[in-house]
């Protein structure tokens, strides 16, 4: 006689759609920089007295170093508030903060009450508070995952979670066009209305998450024996054994692999959507050029999304079959790196065979943009694997080691490159600009490929506190 059917729940599910919404706000608010630049430097240059040194936008690099730096910094802090007292009270204090600066860069170049002038200085310390507050999304996004999620599924769980920040990331340039190119809405309200998302989005968590998933009502008894299968439960206060960490050579082998993506991935989010509408500026003529620009523009970040998602759901499908989790981590982080760097030597080849063809610079920014994806879910998944109830601090140490090393000196690199080149190249105008493009991507190509190598040193199996069972 069959059994009778037992009732089920996938709340844990409900809780992964709302982490990546917020994936994608922390995306959208930080690519809208990249589309907003060349406005708010016209709209500081408009307040330059006759005669001043004007900013250009290739200047925008030191507010974007502001932010990174910032982010960078506070990754680990973030990580420990969520370790320590929780993902949820955490991630409501951070939105809430970042919210207010991304309001607060829609003043720029204006005077607020009390007679104080946002400037350029000002919209510098503006992007470092912004910096500080995105620093703790996604350490304490891994923390929920951790907590909601069975070890099978972390794979699936991040790739979810960078397929929506990828996806909003790419589609920014599409929805700034949208809203203020074609809708009517000036940049500062933009930054207005991208903000109130993330405040919209905080009453939503506030009502839906607990930290622990039985704690929550709607968590059925199945569901929680299945999330938490393997575990070893803890009822004592998670100190963060801080001398352990910094000891980690597996530790210190991720952060230095996430160095790579950060110091070759941000052109895409920083540079590309300004180089396309520079560089192809005839398209911009036509509604229908100026969507296509910004498609193409996002194009690297969406197809980077399918990267995500294979990234994650192989990693995952490997260990199943395997039982192997070394290389089921392992060896999407390679393969992504390696064809990542291949497509910049082939962007390189494009740019000098065939100057000015659209098409010859955007497809293999857009296949890179897919390869480096490919080691999202499998870099963060190993963050929880050999974090375990530290995963926010481990994966906050990631991600700050990645954006200290790996973004700001990416951002200063590439910015003085394109810089120097548009200020004397020794080429004739209409190729100045290729001298800084082929010098950065070959630069992004050789660091991909030392990537391949510092994936070797990774072994999700061995978890940083070795006494530890990381189920």
């Amino acid at each position: 006689m069959p059994s009778p059917a037992v009732p089920r729940s996938g709340y844990r599910f409900v809780v992964l759609g709302l982490l990546c919404l917020l994936a994608m706000i922390t995306y959208m608010d930080r690519a809208a920089n990249g589309s907003a630049k060349a406005a708010i430097m016209a709209e500081l240059n408009a307040d330059l007295p006759e005669g001043s040194k004007k900013y250009d936008t290739e200047d925008f690099f030191l507010v974007l170093m502001a932010f990174q730096l910032a982010y960078a910094i506070f990754e680990v802090p973030s990580g420990w508030l969520g370790d320590t007292r929780g993902p949820r009270a955490t991630l409501l204090r951070v939105v809430l903060w970042w919210t207010a600066f991304v309001a607060l860069t829609g003043f720029t170049g204006t005077t607020l009450p009390g007679g104080v002038y946002v400037g350029f200085t000002a919209l510098v310390v503006i992007q470092f508070l912004f910096g500080v507050g995105e620093a703790g999304a996604f350490p304490n996004i891994a923390k929920a995952l951790y907590n909601w999620f069975p070890a099978a599924d972390r794979g699936f769980a991040k790739s979810a979670i960078w397929m929506s920040a990828r996806l909003m990331g790419g589609l920014t340039p599409l929805v700034w066009v949208l809203v203020v190119e074609l809708g009517g809405l000036t940049w500062r309200e933009a930054m207005w209305l991208f903000a109130a998302s993330a405040a919209v989005w905080c009453g939503a968590f506030f009502l839906v998450f607990t930290n622990k998933p039985a704690d929550h009502p709607k968590v059925s008894p199945e569901e929680l024996a299945r999330i938490n299968a393997g575990r070893t439960g803890s009822t004592t206060a998670v100190t963060v054994p801080w001398g352990k960490l910094v000891r980690s050579r597996n530790l210190w082998a991720v952060c230095l692999m996430y160095v790579v993506t950060n110091f070759c991935w941000y052109f895409l989010m920083y540079n590309h959507p300004g180089a396309m509408k520079k560089e192809f500026a005839d398209w911009n003529a036509t509604p229908f050029g100026k969507i296509l620009l910004a498609l193409l523009s996002g194009a690297p970040l969406l197809v980077g999304m399918f990267g995500c998602f294979f990234g994650g759901v192989l990693s995952d499908r490997y260990i199943r079959r395997t039982g192997d989790r070394k290389w089921g981590r392992r060896r999407y982080g390679m393969i992504g790196y390696g064809l990542a760097g291949v497509c910049y030597v082939l962007a390189i080849g494009g740019k000098l065979a065939f100057p000015g063809n659209l098409w010859a610079f955007a497809v293999p920014l857009i296949l890179m943009g897919f390869c480096n994806d490919l080691i999202m879910a499998p870099a963060w998944a190993v963050c929880q694997d050999i974090g375990g109830k530290y995963a926010a601090t481990v994966s906050g140490a990631m991600n700050m080691f990645g954006n200290l090393v790996g973004a700001v000196s990416g951002i200063f690199v590439t910015g003085m490159i394109m810089k120097a080149n548009t200020l004397d190249a020794g080429l004739p105008t209409e190729r100045i600009a290729d001298a800084g493009y082929v010098i950065c991507f070959a630069l992004y190509a050789v660091v991909y490929f030392a990537g391949v190598g510092l994936w070797l040193l990774i072994d999700a199996t061995k978890p940083v506190v070795e006494e530890e069972k990381t189920g």
